[in-house]
């Protein structure tokens, strides 16, 4: 396929793929690819994909169905966690030209230029055990936050999950490359970065799984990657997106406690309230010590906001299992949830746990705890009704109005004022 033609991309899932789909229209755009959006007319469409749940598989799906009506001989290209863990089932959706998994996707360019539309689907993946390298990925001129690949891979094995083996083994950027790349954001005029990975606590690793050896004569890792960051002129902000519980340790939580450029704010994963759930899950940690973490977080940041992420209706979950969930939950000292309800994944351990919950149950513990959510939020936000916070303001213009977070990640609204965007403000909540 010949340069100046028209690309469009669709990202499903998380933070860490919105960064690598911008690093891939980038690299299309470098090639002489012209950016399109995913509802207007291209010649390649490429689906980067999610497969944490059954729906991003449904969704994937649609979205190439939707292509095939509207632009029949367009080039459809998948790529992410699905396209690595299911190539042959995603090759014989009716439509699919290209699957690109984990290894190739950052050789998409390559890839295309040698499709012709008719052929069968061409598959270019390897066993997950060879991927081991490290591509730097961000997004840019997306969204005003932008999201900063610092960490890929897992090498935890929780049984609900596949990310391992859509991803591979933990590895890491360097130190140096990843302040080499906040510097470029930096001058592009970057407020805010989010720092995203699969385990980003488990920062350190090299492609090899070795930690690579710092300034310092010792290994890298995450505290002294945020160290690293926190003298960073340019960027006023930095987040961490998640992190487990049992790697959010007591010195970045002082850290991020006294530092004024990481956000009061952090998401931390705990996916079941029942100690019992969570070792049927092999979850590294009991209640006990996500408590312990909240405790330590609020004590050195009242005002700070805490994510926390929930999965209903995993197997092993009785009502009495998820009840002590609700209860935990609904005590701690906690902004939001992120709900997920379970779906049965190929080829993880979670299959071999006898008790199944009912779909219809495990939609409607989602709906329970979504409530709590909102309830949650309501009450944090309300504690600051009558202060001001800073507010970073997006770009977007949302029916006449512009939306903002602030430090603490609560969300505020005003009429939209072009120059207000990408701007930081003391604002009223």
């Amino acid at each position: 396929m010949s340069q100046n033609k028209r690309v469009a991309f669709h990202t499903l899932g998380c933070k860490l793929n919105f960064s690598e789909t911008s690093t891939l229209t980038r690299l299309m755009e470098k090639e002489g690819f012209e950016k399109r959006g995913f509802d207007e007319e291209a010649d390649v469409y490429v689906i980067n994909t999610c497969s944490v749940t059954d729906n991003a598989d449904k969704e994937c799906r649609q979205l190439v169905r939707r292509i095939q009506r509207r632009s029949p001989e367009s080039m459809v290209v998948i790529t992410g966690c699905y396209a690595q863990l299911k190539p042959k089932e995603i090759a014989e959706i009716p439509g699919v030209d290209l699957v690109l998994g984990a290894a190739e996707k950052f050789n998409i360019a390559e890839h295309i230029r040698e499709l012709t539309k008719g052929d069968s689907a061409k598959i270019c993946s390897c066993d997950i055990e060879d991927v081991t390298g490290f591509t730097s990925s961000y997004s840019l001129n997306d969204r005003t936050r932008t999201f900063l690949k610092v960490q890929d891979g897992c090498d935890y094995g929780c049984t609900f999950c596949t990310i391992p083996m859509a991803r591979g083994k933990s590895r890491s950027d360097t130190i140096d490359q990843v302040v080499k790349n906040a510097q470029l954001l930096a001058e592009k005029g970057v407020k805010e970065i989010v720092l995203t990975g699969v385990n980003l606590g488990d920062f350190g690793k090299g492609p090899n799984g070795d930690a690579p050896v710092g300034l310092n004569q010792r290994p890298e890792n995450f505290f002294k990657l945020i160290q690293a960051l926190d003298q960073i002129d340019g960027i006023e902000r930095f987040r961490i997106s998640s992190i487990e519980p049992n790697l959010l340790t007591n010195e970045i939580i002082d850290f991020v406690a006294e530092s004024k450029r990481f956000m009061p704010h952090f998401h931390i994963p705990l996916q079941s309230g029942s100690n019992e759930v969570l070792r049927l899950m092999r979850r590294r940690y009991r209640r006990e010590l996500y408590t312990e973490r909240v405790s330590r977080i609020k004590e050195k940041m009242p005002h700070c906001a805490i994510g926390v992420d929930v999965i209903v209706g995993s197997n092993g979950e009785t009502e009495e299992y998820f009840k002590e969930t609700f209860d935990y939950l609904h005590s701690l000292d906690i902004s939001y949830l992120h709900v997920f309800t379970y779906s049965e994944r190929d080829n993880t351990k979670a299959l071999e746990i006898d008790y199944v919950v009912p779909v219809a149950v495990r939609n409607e513990r989602n709906k329970i705890l979504r409530n709590l959510s909102y309830m949650k939020m309501q009450f944090f936000t309300q504690q600051f009704s009558g202060s001001s916070r800073k507010v970073l303001w997006e770009s977007a213009n949302r029916n006449g109005m512009i939306e903002g977070y602030t430090d603490n990640y609560i969300r505020v609204q005003a009429p939209f004022k072009e120059e207000w965007c990408n701007q930081i403000m003391t604002w009223g909540i």
